[in-house]
């Protein structure tokens, strides 16, 4: 069945936890809504972690449809929440252009960084399921860091979360915050909290695939890897480069042969 902002807010008040995981293809998004995700997230962490981009200021809104698009393909039941790229809700007019673009090719959500308080006043207004980010906003901030460490600094995430879930945020992504403030927020707040190593009592995880599956070179303190895939896949490739150099691949079990009389008629043809 297809999961909904409502069904999200549910799982708050009955204190379940939410799944969430970034994805920015086909099959990973089949695998991921098979393993019941709650929500998948095309979120602008596709620059540096899929097209090789140095920063996820780079990523364009025709690089999030493109990869909206084939993630869409692969779900049947998770939330697909889609990230507001950089740039694109500078402006009211901007971001609403940006957000029904996003909609109308297959999100269900968008996420914006930072205190754009009028912009997602406008969004939800006109029903769009608008998603806020604190802490650490990727689009805005040069170096990762944990945002909330000191009472000055907490105390303004605290404001910033008040004035976005009155703005109309339907739900909140803390990142790089202290588990304290986690905790806090998300017991203070009546919309959904996401954390992204912001501790354990947010109302849901979020982390990037590339990092669970150990895909990601820099290993990081929130993250933690549960595939290791990155040997997997270089020991695949290393014994594919061996068998083609030594002639043991293709083997007689991934041949295909054409019928004698058949062959016979073609090199007849080719002798003459």
């Amino acid at each position: 069945m297809k999961k909904t902002l409502s069904d999200l807010r549910s799982k708050k008040q009955l204190k379940q936890k939410i799944s969430m995981l970034t994805c920015y293809d086909y099959p990973t998004a089949r695998l991921q809504d098979q393993a019941d995700m709650d929500v998948i997230f095309v979120g602008d962490s596709l620059g540096p972690n899929e097209l090789g981009y140095e920063h996820e200021k780079d990523v364009t809104l025709e690089d999030m449809i493109h990869h909206l698009k084939a993630v869409r393909r692969g779900i049947k039941n998770a939330y697909l929440l889609a990230d507001m790229p950089y740039g694109t809700y500078d402006t009211i007019e901007a971001a609403r252009t940006t957000a029904m673009k996003l909609i109308d090719h297959g999100a269900d959500g968008v996420k914006l960084e930072g205190l754009e308080l009028a912009v997602i006043e406008d969004l939800s207004k006109r029903g769009i399921e608008t998603w806020a980010h604190l802490g650490f906003n990727p689009q805005k901030h040069i170096e990762a860091s944990v945002h909330g460490k000191t009472f000055e600094t907490a105390r303004s995430l605290v404001e910033a979360a008040d004035a976005l879930q009155s703005a109309g945020a339907c739900m909140m992504v803390l990142e790089l915050v202290p588990e304290e403030v986690g905790a806090l927020l998300t017991e203070r707040l009546l919309i959904p909290t996401i954390g992204i190593g912001a501790g354990r009592f947010t109302d849901g995880q979020v982390l990037i695939a590339h990092d669970l599956l150990g895909l990601t070179p820099k290993k990081l303190r929130h993250a933690k890897d549960y595939g290791q895939l990155d040997q997997h896949m270089l020991t695949a490739f290393q014994h594919y480069v061996k068998d083609v150099s030594s002639g043991m691949f293709p083997e007689k079990s991934n041949l295909r042969h054409m019928d004698q009389d058949e062959l016979h008629l073609l090199r007849c043809y080719l002798l003459k």
